[in-house]
C-alpha cells in the first residue's frame, strides 16, 4: 500500500462543491458586517439574556426545594453559574435560523447566495418517504383485505389457493 486509503471513486450524489468564493479569507461586505454585529446584539438581548435568567430562576428553584443539592462550600453558585451558561449557549444557538434569514435577502452577496444554494439543496432532496423502494412488492394493488370480495378477484389464484 501506499499509505493512503481509498474508499471508492464513488461521489456522494448529495455534495455539491462549495461556492469558490466563501471561505475562511472571505472578507463581508459593509451590510453583511451590520447584520453580524445586530445578529450578535439581537441573540444576546432577545434569546441569552432571557433563556440565562429562566434557567437560573428555575435552578435556584430546584435548590430551593432541595431537588437538587447545593454545594457544601460554595452553595449554590457553581449550578447558576452552569444553568447561565447553558442559557446563553441555548440562546445563541436559537437564534441561527433567524440571522440566516436576513443574510439571505442581500443581493449581490455570496454569503446570501450560498446560504440560499444551501436551503435549496436541503428542499430538493428527497425525503425518506418519496424514494422508490428498493423491492417491488408482490402484493397486487387491488387487495382485496377488508372487502368483500369480488367475482374477478374470487376466481384468480393466489398463492395461497389450493
Amino acid at each position: 500500500m501506499n499509505g493512503r486509503t481509498d474508499f471508492g471513486t464513488e461521489q456522494n450524489a448529495e455534495v455539491s462543491p462549495p461556492l469558490s468564493n466563501i471561505g475562511m479569507d472571505y472578507t463581508p461586505m459593509v451590510e453583511e458586517r451590520r447584520v453580524f454585529v445586530e445578529c450578535n446584539q439581537d441573540s444576546f438581548w432577545y434569546r441569552s439574556v432571557p433563556f440565562s435568567a429562566t434557567s437560573m430562576l428555575v435552578t435556584q428553584g430546584l435548590i430551593a426545594k432541595r431537588i437538587l443539592s447545593s454545594h457544601p462550600k460554595y452553595g449554590s453558585v457553581p449550578k447558576l453559574v452552569l444553568a447561565y451558561i447553558m442559557g446563553y449557549f441555548a440562546g445563541k444557538f436559537s437564534y441561527v435560523k433567524t440571522c440566516q434569514e436576513k443574510f439571505k435577502w442581500f443581493e449581490n452577496s455570496p454569503l446570501g447566495e450560498a446560504l440560499n444554494l444551501a436551503q435549496g439543496r436541503r428542499l430538493a432532496s428527497p425525503g425518506y418517504f418519496s424514494q422508490k423502494p428498493r423491492f417491488e412488492s408482490k402484493i397486487s394493488k387491488h387487495s382485496s383485505f377488508g372487502t368483500s370480495p369480488t367475482p374477478e378477484s374470487s376466481t384468480k389464484e393466489g398463492p395461497f389457493s389450493r
